[in-house]
């Protein structure tokens, strides 16, 4: 895809896409069943490593899906009362969105699947993107992106139930990661401010956040696992330090495409990667204030690509339903992949979280 170039006529450098004329009306996620609390994990992990690993990553309560509950029926479950609260016809929906990496089956695509279950228009398109932690980001950028070739309402759904991935033996991921599923309504408005977006990829580092098997591809049969092949094998020492190379660059270069500084932005909604982590980032972009860096990771664990729509329907969603705040989300992690959008949001007519 070439850069686009803004109603302002500038053309951001490579990587950079300077959007106009999308606005976000809503936001509305999902969460299932009750809090789960990290005395559960120790039944199997032990007190004292769960509580090691809390040191840490900060998580102290998740949700996570029923044995019959899917990423799409989280979504579904969002974007139904999502349609409602904006009073939004689903004939009036262009195109559908649905990023995860926890579909329901291999094909069709499960945004076909919740396109039925939605009553959208058979003149709607729908389509999955297979991406996780910067799922959000690159799902906003398609939605706007499809809104400047011509649609009018573009539904994002995002989110992954991730209990289906871990190993409950495995510490590093079985305290860290929850369930989440969100619903992002996107609308053409001449009146909106521009999103500027920053986008990138390392696949070289692929193998940091992986599900060896599960796949088309046969796994080697003498390569030995320490882990079971079907579930996430995480290099978190990998991944952390690619998080510090990349993310507070992409910051910077984010801001310079704006030719801002970082006081101009309200705050910073960051992936929900770890909580050490998220400070580490704070103090390297200047942003270590609550209100700036909201975190949230204690309460729902990481969820992927639902983490950014998880702080924007519940820690900013006061701010961002009774006025406009400036913005940076910032997504970043497997593939290895990252993405960051600076824009003014709001007021939105919705930021919710419900349960499902």
């Amino acid at each position: 895809m070439t850069t686009a170039t803004s109603a302002a006529g500038e053309r951001p450098r490579r990587g950079g896409y300077a959007l106009s004329g999308v606005a976000l009306r809503g936001v509305v996620c999902a969460v299932p069943g009750a809090p789960v609390p990290n005395a559960v994990i120790a039944e199997t992990l032990g007190d004292q490593a769960v509580a090691d690993v809390v040191k840490m990553i900060g998580v102290e309560t998740r949700h996570w899906s029923a044995p019959d509950q899917t990423t799409a029926d989280l979504c579904f479950a969002a974007a139904r009362h999502l349609l409602q609260k904006l009073d939004w016809d689903p004939d009036s929906v262009d195109a559908v969105i649905f990023v995860t990496q926890t579909p329901d089956h291999p094909l069709p695509a499960s945004a076909c699947l919740l396109h039925g279950r939605l009553g959208l228009a058979t003149d709607c398109q729908a389509f999955d993107v297979n991406l996780g932690c910067s799922g959000y980001v690159y799902g906003l950028w398609l939605a706007a992106s499809l809104i400047q070739s011509g649609c009018r309402r573009v539904l994002l759904l995002a989110g992954e139930t991730m209990s289906r991935l871990v190993d409950p033996n495995d510490r590093g991921t079985a305290v860290l990661f929850g369930d989440a599923g969100s619903a992002s309504a996107i609308e053409h408005d001449p009146a909106a401010p521009v999103m500027r977006f920053r986008l990138g990829s390392d696949g070289s580092g692929a193998g940091a956040l992986m599900v060896p098997q599960g796949g088309f591809r046969p796994v080697d049969p003498d390569r030995a696992f320490t882990l079971d092949p079907s579930r996430l094998h995480m290099d978190g020492g990998e991944v952390f330090t690619f998080t510090l190379r990349e993310v507070p660059k992409l910051v910077a270069d984010t801001l310079a495409d704006a030719g801002m500084t970082g006081d101009s932005v309200d705050a910073y909604l960051l992936h929900q990667a770890n909580r050490f982590m998220l400070r580490h980032i704070g103090k390297k972009i200047g942003a270590t204030d609550p209100e700036r860096l909201p975190i949230n990771i204690d309460r729902y664990g990481n969820t992927s690509s639902a983490t950014i729509p998880l702080l924007l329907a519940d820690d900013m969603a006061q701010r961002l339903t009774t006025g406009s705040v400036r913005l940076m989300l910032v997504g970043f992690g497997v593939g290895l992949s990252w993405g960051a959008v600076l824009a003014e949001f709001g007021p939105l007519a919705c930021a919710e979280v419900i349960a499902a």
